[in-house]
């Protein structure tokens, strides 16, 4: 059996950066990415805006800020406008296209916008799925019942879900399989450490089919709709893990069996922020360009220096919110550590 099924990680996962022009202005994918995007994830590097989020399935002009808890909206000057099949175009918003302005746009790809009725739980949801790449976005209305279940489409069983009430000012939910226990979760907008609340999935984990709700407001209220960005660990092109710092400079190293595209940290025992990292703003080592999802200042560089090698990524800064703690991480891959022909990755 080959190492990995995904050969080129691009069509699937692609982070661009551009320059905005205060204009309607196309941003095509560079590189050899064709990816037409179904989840964007847009921030302005220069200014404090906010870190905006949207999708194929909600309609790509309702945006919710994963900064903040507020509800979804659909702005008259619209973030992102549209997308095609090599990236998408922006409108005038300062969240998106201010002149001189430097942004960055993180893309996923589910089904080009397609999606499908799927009923294997007591709620019925709307699925949007890309089984290869593990990845579905999923929207449903609550029912406010306690061991509610809701379909996902991944057909194995996710490691880590996104989830955001969007008609109230609730926080974003974060369930990932490395916490503490199916009863724990993070909120992605805030810098608080993991939490524990039966009323969130109901002490249940995700299945290969469904996952598992509460009767939580943030996850499940009454008549109220509501997203779940889901992830299944694909091997050369997706890792959702967990790793304790070793509080020292030659720190901690995590294997994903790639050669990591993006990186987003979490301590997970203590407050900090959720830290993100990424091959284009830091094209060579140490990756220290950060971006903070749950705060909407302008990029910085810190001091929680990080090596993307070619086979996962290693903490070179004894720094509290990335490596003396515990914590949780997701990465998405540049390249496979061994392609399908057996051929090896290099290291950057």
């Amino acid at each position: 059996m080959a190492y990995t099924t995904i050969d080129d990680p691009s069509a699937y996962f692609h982070t661009q950066l551009y320059t905005g022009t205060g204009s309607s202005n196309a941003i095509t994918n560079d590189g050899n990415s064709d990816l037409q995007p179904d989840w964007i994830w847009l921030k302005d590097r220069s200014a404090t805006n906010g870190h905006a989020v949207q999708d194929t399935s909600r309609g790509i002009t309702n945006v919710l800020f994963t900064n903040g808890n507020d509800s979804e909206n659909q702005y008259t000057n619209t973030v992102v406008d549209s997308v095609q099949s090599d990236g998408f175009t922006v409108s005038t918003n300062a969240n998106s296209n201010t002149n001189t302005n430097n942004y960055v746009a993180w893309q996923w790809k589910a089904n080009g916008g397609t999606t499908a009725s799927n009923t294997d739980g007591s709620i019925t949801s709307t699925v949007q799925a890309n089984t290869d790449a593990g990845f579905s976005i999923v929207t449903y209305t609550g029912n406010g019942a306690d061991t509610a279940t809701v379909g996902h489409g991944l057909g194995a069983t996710p490691k880590m879900i996104i989830f955001k009430r969007r008609d109230s000012t609730n926080n974003w939910i974060v369930y990932h399989n490395s916490l503490t226990s199916a009863s724990n979760f993070l909120s992605l907008n805030t810098t608080d450490a993991e939490a524990t609340a039966s009323n969130i999935f109901d002490d249940t984990a995700p299945t290969s089919s469904v996952f598992t709700l509460g009767f939580s407001a943030a996850v499940n209220a009454n008549t109220s709709t509501f997203v779940a960005y889901c992830f299944a660990e694909k091997q050369g092109f997706s890792k959702f893990g967990s790793y304790t710092g070793n509080s020292n400079a030659d720190g901690a190293f995590v294997y994903t069996g790639f050669k990591p595209a993006f990186v987003m940290i979490k301590r997970t025992d203590s407050t900090a922020n959720w830290h993100m990292l990424d091959n284009k703003r830091d094209p060579i080592n140490e990756a220290d360009a950060t971006l903070l999802a749950n705060d909407s200042g302008a990029e910085f560089e810190s001091s929680n220096d990080v090596d993307f090698l070619s086979n996962g990524f290693k903490l070179r800064a004894n720094q509290t919110s990335t490596n003396v703690g515990t914590y949780i991480y997701l990465a998405f891959a540049e390249s496979p550590l061994v392609g399908s022909d057996g051929t090896p990755t290099t290291a950057r």
